[in-house]
């Protein structure tokens, strides 16, 4: 059975299960993958239960109606209270309250305090026959499939069964007068509610649990107590609507409101949850999501046993479809990839999106490699088909890698270092798939030994930083540095951060790398602002360092501690970093602008993040990456015509435009022409030391610049 967005078997919230799928395009959106309507095969276990429960719901309905005689009925149907009970009840199954952080089988219908005060005036009989109307006309308007409808009028009539059989035990002669509760039948409530609540949970998680092929413990542990406050916060009123209807019918529509209020309120938290969790762009899971879920199945394996899979896939060839055709077309490239790999996971998994064209997928239970193997050919065979946009057909290829808990790895952290390894096997060798394999781990011994001695460096002093100067395009006037770390490695020399910053930012070190840095830039700072020199100088922040919550604290507490006004620094942040979780690098982008210091984004032009969704954000520049700027001079094909669209973007937005990796005149010419205000890149000078930038600086104000260019 196919799964989707942020693959979860879940549970209906009005009780249906057979393989859905949680939505992942947010509350109120019908997901265009819910698998709910699809009835489970015939024969299997799943299908035999789902098939007990309905004729067993059945017969409790037919038998309980039967007692019901005509008089009765026609009473009933001239009785006010009744119809506006079955219109509550309707309206309530269209309005779910969801929880934040569960699937839909997490919430309740808003029918519940309804339906159970049906109970409490007349009865099985009437509160079963009312809940199969409301139900049926709802599966109606939702456009659900009959098995399914079915399955939800058997499990309310089973679950209010057991809650009258309890009230009538506990209360015979509950109703023989106009009711006042007093406490004893207060309890017997509140006993028939807890029965209602237990068989309602039951029916629906064995359905669950033999979906997902786990012990129903395990589906049961996920969120019940929050389940069940929420269920005896609705059925709490139940009492009060019996109360209200005996003293006027039109009392009863006024619980409207409040239901309505927690619905709401419940809708925003559950948005919320959503927005934190899942990647913008396509609405899969976002890497946060997915550390947290992988972390719990690993917890879980190492109690109940099995293995846990990890599956990183790469799009090969797709920057070609960025350059060529723009990052619209690539988003919606990306968009098409999401549904497909969501349509081709198991039951259960999780599809989550980590960046650019990076995906995960989590197998929560995988049985042995074969089993991972077996997914990742079925996901590699789904996007082979070809994609058809804007009149053009795209071969997709993608290059996956896998690794397995416990087998290749002992927690989260480690089984992604290991599934990269193997997707870069994949890629470098074309293979498509690669499962880990210690023996072409090349880089693991040498990134060990690499990662103790920068430990070690750090605390000895052994960073550098050199600065790249920025200039203005129409006069060369210096406007300010970026600052360059290098590191003195005992015996390989001066490294550049190519060489150890995948070391950095896949281990702990990078908050002290981090710190290091700015302690390092900003102490320079203050020393040139002594000898009068004052420009602002940049420090680049990979995602791990922008996502960090104590980043904003680490560099209030740096400018302070050196004295420099905040302008004088500007933090630069890659294109990557705004895709691997915009929500939260939006977020810590505001809390660094409320400190005062420069922002600017780099690389622009080497993911697919828009200069669109730049509005809004209090960005003071763009900095266009070297190959986006090398089309400028390029006339073979339109590429010089995106780029200048896309600074003249930047400057209708009111930021600023520095073209990266300008080599020499006729480049620098086309830059200047195009709208750059500045521009950094050999043709001016390449990174100096702290030193030589000060006599390059004077060079400058001597009317000496032109003489530095290499």
């Amino acid at each position: 059975m196919k799964g989707g967005g942020v693959m979860e078997t879940s549970r209906n919230s009005d009780g249906g299960v057979a393989g859905s799928t949680v939505s992942s395009r947010g509350p109120g959106v019908k997901d265009p993958i819910d698998t709910r309507d699809i009835g489970p095969r015939r024969g299997t276990p799943l299908w035999l239960y789902m098939l007990g429960a309905t004729v067993a719901g059945a017969g409790v309905l037919v038998f309980s109606a039967l007692g019901l005689t005509t008089d009765e009925l026609r009473a009933l149907a001239v009785e006010p209270l009744t119809w506006v009970l079955l219109c509550m009840i309707v309206l309530g199954e269209l309005r779910t309250i969801s929880l934040p952080g569960q699937p839909p089988g997490g919430g309740a219908p808003t029918s519940l305090p309804f339906s159970f005060a049906l109970v409490i005036l007349h009865g099985l009989p009437v509160a079963a026959l009312v809940q199969a109307v409301a139900i049926t006309v709802a599966g109606f308007a939702r456009g659900h499939a009959a098995h399914r409808t079915a399955f939800n009028v058997a499990q309310y009539t089973l679950a209010l069964g057991v809650a009258d059989a309890l009230l009538r035990l506990a209360s015979p002669g509950l109703l023989q007068q106009t009711w006042l509760p007093a406490v004893g039948e207060l309890l017997s409530v509140a006993l028939a509610g807890a029965g209602y609540f237990v068989t309602n949970r039951v029916l629906v998680l064995c359905a669950v649990a033999m979906h997902e092929r786990v012990a129903l413990r395990q589906v049961m542990s996920k969120g019940m107590l929050r389940q069940a406050r929420l269920h005896a916060v609705l059925l709490s009123l139940a009492p009060l609507v019996v109360v209200a209807g005996n003293h006027s019918v039109l009392f009863v529509p006024l619980f409207a409101l409040p239901l309505s209020a927690l619905h709401t309120s419940a809708l925003l938290s559950v948005k919320r949850d959503h927005q934190a969790n899942h990647d913008e762009l396509t609405s899969l899971a976002n890497r946060k999501l997915l550390t947290v879920r992988a972390r719990q199945e690993i917890d879980r394996a190492r109690q109940r046993g099995g293995g846990v899979g990890l599956l990183l896939l790469d799009l090969d060839r797709f920057k070609e479809v960025n350059d060529t055709l723009g990052h619209h077309t690539g988003d919606r490239l990306l968009q098409t990839v999401a549904r497909r790999l969501t349509h081709s996971v198991r039951p259960g998994d999780l599809v989550a999106r980590l960046g650019g064209d990076e995906f995960a997928v989590l197998l929560p239970r995988v049985a042995d490699t074969e089993s991972a193997r077996e997914v990742a050919f079925r996901l590699r065979g789904a996007l082979s088909e070809p994609v058809r946009l804007d009149g053009m057909d795209f071969d997709l290829q993608a290059s996956i890698g896998i690794a397995l808990f416990p087998g290749d790895a002992s927690d989260f952290a480690h089984l992604m270092q290991r599934a990269d390894v193997a997707m870069y096997v994949a890629k470098a060798g074309r293979t498509g798939v690669e499962v880990y394999d210690p023996g072409k781990d090349r880089n693991s011994t040498a990134r060990l030994s690499l990662y103790s001695e920068l430990r070690r460096g750090l605390a000895e002093g052994a960073l550098e930083m050199h600065y790249q100067p920025k200039v203005g395009l129409t006069d060369e006037r210096p406007l300010g540095l970026e600052a360059l770390a290098r590191w003195h490695h005992p015996s390989r020399g001066l490294l550049t951060p190519d060489e150890f910053m995948p070391v950095v930012e896949q281990s702990n070190l990078l908050r002290s790398f981090t710190a290091e840095v700015l302690d390092i830039t900003l102490a320079q700072v203050a020393r040139w602002r002594r000898q009068g020199m004052e420009m602002p100088v940049a420090v680049n922040l990979g995602v791990r360092e922008l996502l960090d919550p104590e980043l904003p604290g680490t560099v209030a507490a740096a400018l302070r501690e050196y004295g420099v006004p905040p302008g004088q620094l500007v933090l630069e942040i890659g294109e990557d970093a705004l895709i691997a979780d915009t929500a939260a690098a939006t977020e810590a982008i505001h809390a660094l602008h409320r400190l005062g210091v420069g922002l600017t984004l780099d690389d622009f032009g080497t993911g697919h993040f828009t200069l669109a969704r730049l509005a809004g954000l209090p960005l003071d520049e763009v900095k266009i990456h070297e190959s986006f700027t090398a089309r400028l001079v390029d006339r073979s094909d339109n590429g010089h015509t995106v780029v200048r669209a896309a600074i003249a973007l930047v400057k209708a937005l009111g930021m600023r435009a520095t073209a990266e990796g300008v080599q020499d005149a006729e480049l620098a010419r086309a830059a200047c022409d195009t709208g750059c205000h500045a521009a950094q890149g050999r043709y001016f000078t390449p990174p100096l030391t702290a030193d030589e930038i000060a006599d390059w600086f004077a060079a400058y104000e001597g009317g000496a610049v032109a003489n530095t260019r290499v």
